[in-house]
């Protein structure tokens, strides 16, 4: 086993993954448990057609007296485990048009004191993991007494009421374009008429594009990860701007907004604070660039993105837009009392992360 990553779940659980490195045999048994977790996918996808097509209900109840029957009458369907099958039909009442993306399988674990569940996967590169999820306890680091705001962004990933904790935006992905499209010309060149096998060639700029994608993913998590060790060791609570960047996939700034990880990011510091015993307020995102932090004035238009400097008419307060927003994160969260003594407080109150 090698390469190992944690990640926290959830409050006193954490998970752990670990590189397989898998004998041929092994690997012949998991992927026999991945066809017939896939037959189970396929069936339960036209049980699901048809009943739609007749106006009939497909509930759980019915998709698992599916799986009972087809392990009885089919005998290998009956030789897999149960447990991942059973798991995936919970999986598809859960997400009905969800296409099943990744190759995993869940395999049963004994009953035994350790590891709560493990999910063995297998990524676009062909290599193998397994996925532990095990109790753990918290690992609080000493009081600072101090506090910080964050409020996420596409030219700076984050920026933060504290200049030495500025995240910038890495361009990992950027960095990586070029060989990114050599790659992806290599494979259109070498493309396959449908239904035929891809060449070696094509088969070699796919793992390439493939291994590409995977480098720049972990050079993003493990900058996230770094940064926000660096925030939760300094300060004892944490203001974050509980911003959804999905909306920006449809905007002229889709690609750099994707490269700068945001959700990510911010789901490393909500699982490093959770370990580490800090507390985390999430603000909601509303008026965060129109707001004075300040005064607590608003402003009657909102900024344009080109727009780098925030001025407030009222009290006169000139200062970056985004330091501005992430002053505001405190203020709203109740962490800087003197701003919100003098402020009204703007949008709903921040909320502390679960």
């Amino acid at each position: 086993m090698a390469e190992a990553s944690q990640e926290t779940e959830r409050t006193g659980h954490a998970r752990f993954t670990y590189r397989l490195r898998v004998s041929s045999t092994a690997q012949t048994k998991l992927l026999g448990e991945w066809d017939r977790c896939r037959w189970i996918w396929n069936e339960c996808t036209a049980r699901s057609k048809k009943a739609r097509a007749e106006d009939e209900k497909c509930g759980p109840a019915r998709l698992d007296r599916m799986l009972t029957e087809a392990r009885n009458r089919n005998t290998w369907l009956g030789d897999g485990s149960s447990v991942p099958q059973q798991q995936l039909v919970r999986d598809f009442g859960k997400s009905r048009t969800k296409a099943l993306k990744d190759i995993q399988a869940r395999l049963p674990m004994r009953q035994r004191a350790g590891p709560s569940s493990v999910r063995i996967y297998r990524d676009s590169l062909g290599h193998w993991y397994a996925s532990f999820v095990v109790a753990t306890e918290a690992q609080p680091f000493p009081d600072t007494g101090a506090v910080i705001g964050i409020d996420w962004g596409v030219r700076e990933t984050a920026t933060t009421t504290s200049d030495a904790h500025d995240l910038p935006h890495a361009e990992h992905g950027k960095k990586a374009a070029v060989r990114l499209a050599h790659y992806q010309r290599m494979m259109a060149r070498r493309k396959p008429a449908k239904g035929k096998p891809g060449s070696r060639g094509y088969r070699t700029a796919k793992r390439l594009t493939a291994k590409l994608h995977k480098k720049t993913a972990r050079q993003r998590r493990d900058t996230g990860l770094k940064w926000a060790k660096s925030v939760v060791r300094d300060y004892d609570a944490l203001a974050v701007e509980d911003f959804r960047p999905k909306f920006l996939a449809k905007s002229t700034m889709a690609r750099k907004a994707a490269d700068a990880a945001i959700a990510a990011t911010k789901t490393a510091l909500i699982t490093m604070a959770r370990k580490h015993g800090r507390i985390v307020h999430l603000v909601h995102p509303a008026h965060t660039t129109m707001d004075c932090a300040r005064c607590g004035a608003r402003t009657k238009h909102a900024l344009p993105p080109s727009e780098r400097t925030y001025t407030c008419t009222a009290c006169g307060a000139v200062s970056p837009r985004d330091k501005n927003s992430a002053h505001v994160m405190l203020v709203r969260a109740g962490l800087n009392p003197a701003g919100a003594d003098r402020g009204r407080p703007a949008g709903p109150p921040g909320r502390q992360a679960a």
